[in-house]
């Protein structure tokens, strides 16, 4: 596939650079001639079976398009092809402001805007370059599709100064075959998170179990409900679900096996990377997670969700204002993404109502009753070998109210003092004194 896609991307580089040419000669030395890109044949894919030319086809990109892509793609896989673009003005000695372009902070080569695109297909054609800006319109199929995203100037910088890049997703899938999952960065402040765990390790009463089964229901079968159903017109494709309850009762580790069972990315949102003092910060954070996984089957699970989602409060500030702007932000980001938010907190009434209301379901974590702790305890150890005669899981399950996100922490704590004091096995002892620093943690005693 590597191969195959590189030879393709060959053939569209060389159009490209046909086009390029053809267009700098017309504008320097036959202005006024017609230019027209149909005159240059596009490389037939039909039979080609790379990614690229599959992704063509299948969105029935135009001749326009596939230049903007390939415009785009350039300085990731030839960037001295643009090297054309540096041509400077002997009389100003500067760059023609008509080609557009932004110089990179350590790249020395030419990263194309818009204006770069509406230059290479329309020239000085006032008609030909209003009807190529239309491809830069949010519902266009490349920025539709998150093919290629654009890196907006500045406010008071014009629209078309705006940098053009392809989506680091599609080159990943465009270069290798391999669809790249996104790094944790600045660019994309959340983290895929996975568990080894299975629904038989996860200990919930059954009401809960039932709401949580009413979320993999939907992520299942989404799209057969809205429209063989007919709820379409009534009902947003998106889901968005509230988990609530005492810390370690198991509502990351649900999210983590719901999104297991439908073969779909879980990404915990980075608070500490999202919220920002600065204004306008925050809402730029997340709408960098958001425009992602707007067209993704991905679950966005937000844990301590009171920081971001917390109750607005009365104006009385500058400050209060922004901060209930940039909820008022979020309701409307979370309200029209188009997959499923999980937000998970420790208080219900936390949560600002206006959150809460648009929840499809909120589902409560209780502390595990004395028979569910039992079963966390018996389901820690795989290998009963492990365990010494004295250790008594009815009595611990029946004496100490933990969570099992405590229950594990024990866990671990008897497991690494057994084995510094030379032994092969947990004792009771052990785990008594794991319980007793756990119970510290919470402001209580054995």
């Amino acid at each position: 596939m590597l191969a195959l896609n590189a030879q393709t991307l060959e053939h569209e580089i060389t159009w490209f650079n046909q086009v390029m040419q053809a267009r700098f000669k017309n504008y320097f030395e036959a202005m006024g001639e017609a230019f027209s890109i149909s005159s240059f044949n596009a490389p037939d894919l039909l039979e080609d079976k790379s990614i690229y030319a599959r992704t063509v086809l299948d969105l029935q990109l135009s001749n326009e398009e596939r230049l903007i892509l390939v415009l785009s793609a350039l300085p990731m896989v030839r960037p001295q092809a643009l090297d054309l673009f540096f041509t400077s003005q002997r009389e100003l000695q500067r760059q023609y402001t008509e080609f557009g372009g932004v110089k990179g902070k350590i790249h020395s080569g030419f990263l194309p805007t818009i204006e770069t695109a509406l230059f290479l297909m329309a020239g000085e054609d006032l008609s030909q370059r209003l009807s190529t800006a239309r491809l830069f319109e949010p519902d266009g199929v490349l920025l539709k599709k998150r093919i290629i995203r654009l890196v907006h100037a500045g406010s008071d910088e014009p629209f078309h100064a705006s940098a053009l890049t392809v989506t680091n997703d599609f080159l990943s899938l465009l270069t290798t075959g391999v669809l790249r999952k996104p790094d944790h960065g600045t660019e994309f402040p959340a983290r895929l998170i996975t568990t080894k765990l299975a629904w038989k390790d996860l200990v919930l009463n059954p009401e809960v179990r039932q709401e949580v089964e009413n979320v993999s229901t939907w992520l299942s079968n989404a799209q057969t409900l809205l429209q063989e159903w007919g709820l379409e017109r009534a009902v947003k494709p998106g889901y968005r679900c509230l988990f609530y309850g005492p810390p370690g009762t198991g509502k990351t580790l649900t999210a983590c096996l719901i999104g297991a069972q439908a073969g779909v990315d879980v990404y915990r949102i980075d608070l500490s990377m999202v919220v920002s003092k600065f204004i306008g910060e925050t809402e730029k954070n997340l709408a960098n997670v958001f425009d992602q996984a707007q067209d993704k089957n991905w679950i966005l699970f937000f844990d301590e969700a009171d920081a971001l989602f917390g109750k607005r409060t009365e104006s009385n500030s500058s400050n209060d204002r922004y901060a209930n702007q940039e909820i008022s932000y979020l309701l409307q980001r979370v309200e029209d993404f188009p997959g499923v938010v999980i937000l998970a907190s420790n208080l219900k009434s936390n949560i600002d109502e206006a959150f809460a209301r648009r929840f499809q379901s909120a589902v409560y974590f209780s502390m595990p009753d004395v028979e569910q702790r039992l079963a966390l305890w018996r389901g820690m150890f795989q290998k009963a070998e492990r365990l010494d005669r004295d250790v008594n899981f009815d009595f611990l399950a029946e004496k100490y109210e933990l969570s099992g996100g405590a229950i594990t922490n024990v866990v671990r704590y008897a497991a690494v003092r057994a084995t510094s004091l030379n032994r092969s096995v947990v004792m009771q002892e052990d785990l008594i004194k794991g319980i007793a620093k756990e119970l510290i943690k919470e402001g209580r005693t054995l």
